[in-house]
């Protein structure tokens, strides 16, 4: 960890904070009730080892030695790593309880010891611990290795109860789950799942639905609006929650200003607006630029403003990047003023900033309105 004159974000250690002396002693406390289950033994063994590994990593040299005091026969060890869980996460709740990922150790030896030869119990296990943390990681190596098979769990987890499990389902069979590994299923295969899970009463599960159409949408976008549209036309979902399932779904496709997904989610491409951008002629890197957006068309219409940034990239080339500003309607005069002060971070993780002729453009309904050039300086 960074000293004390590091910034916050430096100082701050997530697989510190998840994986400490604190957050392992209770996975030690949990494992006691096991016979036999030493957690002193368990505990000395494990917290040395975490220096020096990243987070996923130090998951896997917990389940080292966790699994060192656990029955070796999987089945056996399957039933005590069940016998040692906690009670299930409230399902009474409806979003955001993730769960601790200290529970995440059964996904890991379910899949280094039952994937092969015990896929049954080992998805029994699947089950039970998703539960208690979500197993979204730990389904993937079963989808890849028994599709069918595992694909016909999830069939029936679509329907269960439990709404992590429910979850599971859409989660697990994302095709670009951020950290996880990728999935052989054709990219349309889990979309029976999703038609399953779209109408469900639970945020944690439409989350995930409209984040696996978000997925779906970067290489196939009309098969995910058909799909909302059918949603729709089926009324299995409030409006109210499809609405907001349909813009998170098209997040991607509208901050590109894809025509057809601006219509979705309420918004007229093709709507007669006119733009005017007032910004200074130059701006410092590190420094603040502030510049304002005045829109005229009918009164009250719904607008979508975004700003692009076409910046300078160290051969020359130019990038954009989309930053959002408004969602609004015009005024009862049809006219709308933004103001927004837009800061060139120099010390960005992500990007880096050049010197040189800039351009901003404001985009209205997913349509370039306007643009203006600047420099930006050292």
């Amino acid at each position: 960890m960074a000293d004390k004159g590091g910034t916050a974000a430096e100082r701050f250690s997530l697989k510190d904070h998840l994986f400490n002396a604190e957050t392992l002693g209770d996975l030690a406390r949990e494992h006691a009730v096991l016979p036999g289950f030493d957690p002193e033994r368990f505990l000395s063994e494990v917290l040395p080892g975490l220096e020096g590994r990243e987070l996923l990593a130090r998951l896997d040299w917990i389940a080292d030695c966790l699994e060192r005091q656990l029955p070796q026969d999987f089945p056996a060890m399957a039933d005590a790593l069940e016998a040692a869980m906690l009670d299930p996460l409230d399902p009474s709740l409806r979003d955001d309880d993730f769960g601790r990922f200290i529970h995440a150790v059964p996904g890991i030896l379910a899949v280094r010891h039952g994937l092969e030869d015990h896929r049954e119990r080992a998805l029994d296990l699947l089950y039970q611990a998703t539960q208690r943390f979500s197993m979204e990681f730990y389904i993937r190596p079963f989808l890849n290795r028994w599709p069918e098979e595992t694909l016909a769990r999830l069939r029936l987890w679509a329907e269960d109860g439990n709404y992590h499990v429910r979850r599971l389902v859409s989660e697990g069979t994302r095709p670009k789950l951020p950290w996880a590994k990728k999935i052989d299923l054709d990219l349309l295969t889990p979309l029976p799942l999703l038609d399953a899970l779209y109408g469900d009463p639970t945020r944690y599960v439409t989350r995930s639905v409209a984040n696996h159409l978000n997925d779906i949408a970067k290489v196939q976008p009309d098969v995910v609006m058909d799909r909302l549209e059918a949603w729709r036309a089926e009324g299995r979902q409030t409006d109210k929650e499809l609405a907001w399932m349909t813009t998170h779904a098209l997040r991607t496709l509208v901050k590109q200003g894809h025509p057809r997904a601006m219509g979705l989610v309420g918004y007229d491409p093709a709507l007669s607006v006119d733009v005017r951008l007032d910004l200074p002629q130059s701006c410092a890197i590190g420094g603040v630029m502030p510049f304002a957006v005045t829109l005229s068309g009918p009164a009250g219409a719904g607008v979508l403003v975004d700003y692009v940034l076409e910046l300078v990239k160290a051969g020359g080339q130019t990038a954009p990047k989309v930053f959002k500003l408004k969602q609004a309607k015009l005024g009862l005069d049809g006219a709308l003023r933004l103001d927004k002060n837009h800061r060139f971070k120099g010390d960005a993780t992500t990007f880096t900033l050049h010197p040189g002729r800039q351009v901003l453009k404001v985009q209205v309904n997913g349509v370039i309105r306007a643009a203006q050039a600047f420099e930006l300086t050292v």
